[in-house]
């Protein structure tokens, strides 16, 4: 069989995709110094981490060292949560996930704590999604740094057109699956093993890298109302002010990039010159939260 699947991709006319199998182990066992990662995913009843709820948290831990490499895979956890209410029918299309498969289910929260314990970092392919929704179910959460397969890594930059799983999958040779919590989070762990396509790079560590930044968050305050649709085509965002959250523009960018910012204000958005702007200065630890 493999000889046949290479003299068919040697044509040029073919490229075959294996169905994923999990791995117990990427890198073999040695004396490096290693640390644990989690790779987490979770399927909810909706987008809004405020009204929605976890209906599935999967847990996948994993070794790595300092230079990316990922060695054994540790047990993963999966559990289905009862929501309390009933699953909308476009979350069952895409999971699987019904009423009655999670009835009287709940999410181990002692397990899932001293899991945390053990990690330096949880990863998730959407952490800006994920991580509210696990803040929610625990405090642990708010306190660990996370990183993120999507936005630590800048894919498009690697020449990839899309950054959904299943299409990274796909660019690297495989499918799975998806919409079930720990197949994502081993074909995400699967993806964060491999080169990046063309630095050649390992993907987790170029993630670890983008994850130790320090950023700050930019708050344009009192920029004119008819500049909103520069500020918008430059990446700057609305916050309508809720929650005790500033009434403003903003943009995240790194320590190194809050110089030139400020000139480009002053230059182009305000009509006199602004010596010092609201910022906050943000890390891992409070990345992709809501606090933020």
């Amino acid at each position: 069989m493999d000889d046949c699947i290479r003299q068919l991709e040697a044509t040029g006319d073919y490229r075959i995709i294996k169905r994923f199998k999990p791995v117990s182990h990427y890198f073999k066992d040695n004396d490096t110094n290693k640390k644990i990662g989690i790779f987490l995913d979770t399927e909810t009843t909706g987008m809004d981490s405020d009204s929605d709820n976890v209906i599935e948290l999967a847990m996948v831990p994993f070794e790595f060292d300092a230079d990316g490499h990922i060695y054994r895979l540790l047990p993963a956890y999966n559990e289905l949560n009862d929501p309390g209410i009933s699953i909308p029918a476009i979350i069952t299309k895409i999971t699987g996930i019904t009423d009655e498969v999670v009835k009287g289910q709940s999410i181990n929260l002692d397990t899932v704590r001293n899991l945390l314990s053990d990690a330096v970092i949880v990863i998730a392919h959407n952490a800006s999604f994920d991580r509210p929704f696990c803040e929610n179910l625990l405090d642990e959460f708010k306190d660990i740094s996370w990183g993120c397969s999507i936005a630590d890594i800048n894919w498009q930059e690697e020449g990839m057109e899309g950054v959904k799983l299943e299409y990274l999958a796909y660019k690297y040779g495989f499918f799975f699956e998806g919409h079930r919590a720990t197949i994502d989070c081993q074909a995400g762990i699967e993806i964060l093993s491999r080169p990046l396509p063309k630095s050649g790079e390992p993907a987790l560590k170029r993630l670890l890298e983008n994850a130790r930044r320090t950023e700050i968050r930019l708050w344009a305050e009192g920029a004119p109302f008819d500049q909103k649709d520069t500020l918008r085509k430059r990446g700057y965002r609305w916050s309508p002010g809720e929650d005790g959250k500033r009434k403003a523009w903003y943009l995240d960018l790194p320590e190194d990039g809050l110089e030139n910012e400020m000139i480009y204000l002053n230059t182009h958005i305000y009509p006199r010159a602004m010596g010092k702007l609201p910022m906050d200065r943000f890390n891992a630890k409070l990345r992709y939260s809501k606090r933020l």
